[in-house]
């Protein structure tokens, strides 16, 4: 770790060796391992990193290709300069990321971004525009969060008791999930004959209440019972 530079903040971190690395590429790509070969569009890697911090961590390996093939970085410092700027300049509020660096022969490294999850969600990009936009991972994808989701992140700091009245539209709500595996947020405000923006503060108290769970999806979200809910319902 080069914990000296004022790019990154070092976190804790167990060291990686080759034969880990050969180990962790094999399983490929998931929620929390991505692949990129090098950094040549810095803007759409931090996405990744972002999603990581707001999800449930994750590592963004350097050098090596969706295929799984290690190839290494010939000039490891300019990613990393690279990668680290876009990462200072792009990303808000600050996160949390430390970077180790692997040879992998021939003068070759791949560069290891461990971010851990965030005690700061949600985390933002700002594109060219001063637009903040926050990502979340899904499965192997990092995808943009919708309001509900950045709520839920944001609300989800605090650690307090949610109180749920159960009106009227909260009792539609969970007919209708007794009656649908799962709902969306245009089929509850339709169905309950509320405006969108209702419809989505009593989701969102109710995912914070862990009486729904959210299941994030680049189009539309979806809700369904959560488990702890269930167990007691």
């Amino acid at each position: 770790l080069n914990s000296s530079s004022n790019l990154f903040i070092s976190i804790s971190i167990e060291k990686m060796e080759l034969k880990l690395l050969k180990e962790i590429v094999k399983g490929g790509e998931g929620k929390r391992t991505e692949f990129k070969l090098k950094t040549k569009h810095p803007e759409k890697i931090i996405r990744s990193i972002v999603a990581f911090a707001n999800t449930d961590g994750g590592r963004l390996f350097l050098g090596v290709r969706d295929d799984r093939t290690i190839i290494g970085l010939k000039d490891p410092e300019e990613d990393l300069f690279s990668l680290t700027r876009a990462i200072e300049k792009w990303i808000t509020p600050d996160l949390d990321y430390a970077v180790e660096r692997i040879s992998v022969g021939l003068d070759r490294e791949v560069m290891v971004f461990h971010i851990p999850t965030s005690k700061t969600k949600p985390h933002y990009v700002l594109d060219v525009e001063g637009k903040r936009r926050a990502y979340i991972r899904v499965g192997e994808q990092s995808i943009q969060a919708s309001r509900e989701m950045k709520q839920i992140l944001l609300r989800g700091k605090v650690n307090a008791n949610i109180l749920i009245r159960y009106g009227t539209h909260e009792r539609i709500l969970m007919s209708l999930l007794d009656q649908m595996d799962s709902i969306t947020l245009n089929v509850f405000a339709s169905k309950a004959f509320i405006s969108k923006r209702k419809a989505s503060e009593i989701l969102i108290t109710m995912v914070l209440a862990q009486v729904l769970q959210i299941q994030p999806h680049e189009i539309e979200d979806t809700y369904t019972w959560s488990p702890q809910f269930t167990a007691h319902h």
